[in-house]
């Protein structure tokens, strides 16, 4: 028997209100009033709620209560739980290890690296420090003011600089075991993170290789004088290293933080870089940073509860069954529509989140095996995320350069954003090779 709902588009309508308000009223606060990061000026939960809110007055055959149970079996899936305690984890691991592990990293790197190859460095660190923190954002944070002492005493173009942090970082964000998407991606889809990476890493390393040739091909063709220098404790980047094989090895995720929390606390105390008391500080703001991920985790839903039940999801598979024919061509719907909703949110999580359902759903229609649709749905949004100029990514590394007494555009940084390029490339690719 088929329960499923009749298509309707109307149900899609609490989205459409959702990307009015975030995505109209950021660009205009970000490019029209010229306000610093307006568009991350606008509460992304009170927009949900707003969206959730629409979803209410639709459908008035159901009543409230009908509708809070739908809400609560889209919050109750078990996958979603496990999200929400994998962030929180995620967090305390990256607000025990701090700055000082990152830092360790690029000036052990710069120390030994001829001064040519400092661009590739950068690259390369960011790579090494986002796939171990899981966030893109935290790597461009930290290594962003490295690349601008880089670029000022190297001779090498800040943008260039720039850009080779953000592709790095774009590497481990779609890589690694603690990044929110790969979190969110692996839960919506029902598979565990070893098999992604493993089907994920067949895209990313060529692409990454790739960039990094490129970059020492620009590299060996400027006039270097030479690159900054600053302490490095490589002890500092063993918690790193310990997630890293813990995950690659097939460890429960949960285990690989437990052993990443514990020996940075010893570690980081040990070697005075904190006190005991900062410890349990860098606990509690790494958690507290979660906290607008999981309620908007918690929120996107509850609100694809209401928007599947009312019709909404099939109208999205209804025209992806039309456009697209065939594994590839469900594939090549799958990164469509998570690149889309990125796009449109900036926030590649939330994009991961929202098109994560309708992914399974593509993914069990079209035969495609979940690690397939999860390394899909972590790609393309990183891919879109990693170039977009309203995106959190590009509006910290310019806000850091700015910061430090440096204009840059986000206009000069994009055309020099060699590895999100090529992984979308590497990423068609994948699909087009695709022999099932």
């Amino acid at each position: 028997m088929n329960n499923k709902p009749a298509p309707k588009a109307i149900a899609l309508l609490p989205i459409a209100v959702f990307l009015v308000l975030y995505l109209g009223l950021g660009i205009l606060f970000e490019y029209v009033l010229k306000i610093p990061m307006g568009f991350y000026q606008i509460p992304i939960v009170v927009a949900f709620l707003a969206a959730i809110l629409v979803a209410c007055l639709q459908n008035r055959s159901v009543s409230f209560d009908d509708k809070l149970d739908l809400m609560a079996k889209g919050v109750g899936d078990k996958n979603i739980m496990t999200m929400i305690l994998i962030f929180l984890a995620a967090g305390i691991f990256v607000g025990v290890t701090g700055r000082s592990s990152a830092e360790a990293a690029a000036y052990f790197l710069l120390s030994v690296a001829p001064a040519k190859l400092a661009v590739a460095v950068l690259f390369v660190v960011s790579c090494f420090i986002s796939v171990a923190m899981g966030t893109s954002v935290g790597t461009i944070t930290l290594i962003t003011p490295i690349a601008v002492a880089v670029s000022a005493e190297s001779g090498f173009g800040l943008p260039l600089c720039v850009a080779s942090v953000m592709g790095g970082a774009m590497f481990g964000d779609n890589l690694s075991f603690i990044s929110d998407t790969t979190i969110a991606a692996c839960s919506t889809q029902g598979v565990g993170m070893r098999e992604k990476f493993r089907a994920n890493f067949k895209i990313a390393l060529p692409a990454a290789l790739v960039t990094l040739v490129l970059l020492l091909v620009l590299s060996l063709n400027t006039d270097v004088s030479s690159v900054p220098t600053g302490d490095h404790n490589l002890l500092l980047l063993i918690p790193y290293v310990l997630v890293l094989i813990g995950g690659i090895v097939g460890l429960n995720v949960f285990l690989v933080l437990l052993i990443g929390i514990v020996t940075g606390a010893i570690i980081t105390l040990v070697t005075g870089q904190m006190t005991a008391m900062d410890v349990m500080a860098g606990m509690g703001g790494g958690v507290s940073g979660m906290f607008e991920t999981i309620l908007v985790t918690i929120l996107v839903s509850a609100l694809c509860g209401m928007i599947r039940a009312y019709g909404g999801f099939e109208s999205i598979l209804g025209f992806i069954r039309r456009t697209f024919k065939g594994s590839r061509g469900g594939q090549l719907g799958i990164g469509l529509l998570v690149g889309l909703m990125d796009i449109a949110t900036a926030n590649n999580t939330v994009a991961i989140v929202m098109a994560g359902p309708i992914a399974k759903e593509v993914s069990d229609e079209y035969g495609i095996a979940g690690r397939k649709s999860a390394s899909l749905l972590d790609t393309f949004s990183c891919v879109f995320q990693g170039i977009i100029p309203y995106g959190a990514q590009m509006l910290v590394a310019i806000s850091a350069c700015t910061t430090l007494g440096y204009t840059i555009s986000a206009f000069e940084i994009i055309p020099l954003l060699f590895y999100p390029f090529i992984l979308c490339l590497f990423s068609l690719l994948f699909i087009l090779i695709d022999r099932k």
